[in-house]
């Protein structure tokens, strides 16, 4: 009944999502300061058991079952896995295993959140963060997960996102910035990043994941997967090598950092890209990538923004920028199931991209700001000056992440 062929890969691409959070934690905890390695990448980690939970209980069905609100959120008719056994089949490839499709989405849940911590790193009580955890997936992600995937509002609108620019890389770059404008600034702007080796291994870790984050979504296997997976190699390494020469004609010196996070930038722009755009268009989108994020990041410094680790410049710009030029660039020549963008005729498809892109961002914004003012009447959400003097490992969690005898 079901492709031992296909259900392996997606066993293995869900394996490579999963080892992106621990990879985003590595990333995270390098670029933090030494006093708050631990509370950083805690909300990583932490993200895998209570979305988990989350998954099993409603967020599965939300994204997946049903169609409520005029298509805007899924129903609870698979709450707690209900009437999912061994023989059902993921309606939208009868070859793979619902079980399976269940574990990768669930994946995409995890890290979605995740990524917003770098913004408010050492600012936010654990608590608060538990909270908007919680509320955050089931009020802006789940939403925009059935809307665009589980075949809800803008998928019959006719909006594309092969592997996530709107549903996890734009809505939580957003959300961070807008976390930044409600949490504040640190009163320590100027902690360096503890380790740039752990800055290197975490996006090691993530560059290897995101060939299941992107080729997976292909959802099969066959040459759009395999598309995807080198659209995202591509993309990823002229993003890199693009932030380094810019960085490199302007300091004089060319910047490890730079180059990882560049890497970075151009991962989440090729990601909503990846399957349906050619070779060539993907060359073009990283090169984009590596430029547009760097000005982005720019800006944010020129402008006082205290995003500690520019999720808003690398992740919200990023994923915005690959939603547009996806709609620029997409060709049914290379994937039948897409559209063609608008290099190839299809102003339409353009414009309901561009649209889409700046409403789900507008959205993820305004409701993380008000949701954030809302946690803080239930528990405080900034730590207390002395607290956050201290570090949030030893104020938060009672633990450090070295010896200080090494250190």
């Amino acid at each position: 009944m079901f492709d031992t062929g296909i259900t392996g890969f997606m066993l293995l691409a869900t394996s490579l999502v999963m080892l992106m959070t621990p990879g985003l934690a590595f990333f995270y905890g390098g670029l933090a300061g030494k006093r708050n390695i631990l509370g950083i990448m805690i909300q990583s980690f932490v993200s895998m058991g209570i979305t988990t939970i989350l998954w099993f209980v409603c967020g599965y069905s939300l994204c997946f079952s049903g169609d409520a609100c005029g298509g805007i959120i899924g129903n609870l008719d698979k709450a707690f896995m209900h009437g999912v056994d061994l023989n059902s089949p993921f309606p939208g490839n009868t070859k793979l295993p619902e079980f399976v499709f269940i574990a990768y989405q669930m994946m995409f849940a995890i890290i979605t959140p995740a990524l917003i911590t770098g913004a408010f790193v050492n600012r936010v009580t654990f608590k608060s963060y538990l909270i908007f955890l919680v509320l955050w997936q089931l009020l802006v992600y789940y939403p925009f997960a059935h809307m665009i995937w589980g075949g809800g509002l803008l998928a019959k609108w006719g909006v594309l996102d092969f592997a996530g620019g709107i549903v996890v890389h734009a809505i939580a770059g957003f959300a961070a910035l807008a976390s930044v404008f409600y949490v504040g600034h640190r009163r320590d702007k100027e902690s360096p990043p503890n380790s740039v080796p752990l800055i290197a291994i975490g996006t090691g870790l993530l560059w290897f994941g995101w060939y299941g984050f992107n080729a997976g979504s292909a959802l099969d296997v066959n040459a759009v997967t395999g598309l995807a997976f080198l659209n995202t190699d591509v993309a990823a390494s002229f993003a890199a090598i693009t932030w380094m020469v810019i960085e490199w004609s302007i300091h004089k010196k060319p910047k490890f950092v730079g180059l990882l996070t560049g890497a970075v930038a151009g991962l989440a722009t090729i990601t909503p890209a990846a399957g349906y755009v050619s070779l060539p268009s993907a060359v073009i989108i990283g090169i984009a990538a590596g430029a547009v994020c760097y000005l982005a990041v720019n800006l944010k410094n020129k402008m006082g923004w205290d995003d500690a680790l520019d999720v808003w410049g690398v992740h919200g710009i990023g994923g915005v920028l690959g939603i547009i030029m996806l709609g620029m660039f997409a060709s049914k020549a290379m994937n039948s199931a897409g559209a063609d963008g608008l290099f190839a005729g299809g102003s339409h498809f353009f414009a309901k991209q561009c649209i889409t892109a700046a409403g789900a961002s507008v959205y993820a914004f305004l409701f993380t700001y008000v949701m954030l003012a809302v946690i803080n009447k239930i528990t405080r959400v900034r730590v207390s000056e002395a607290d956050e003097d201290l570090g949030l490992d030893a104020s938060q969690h009672g633990e450090k992440a070295y010896d200080e005898g090494v250190l």
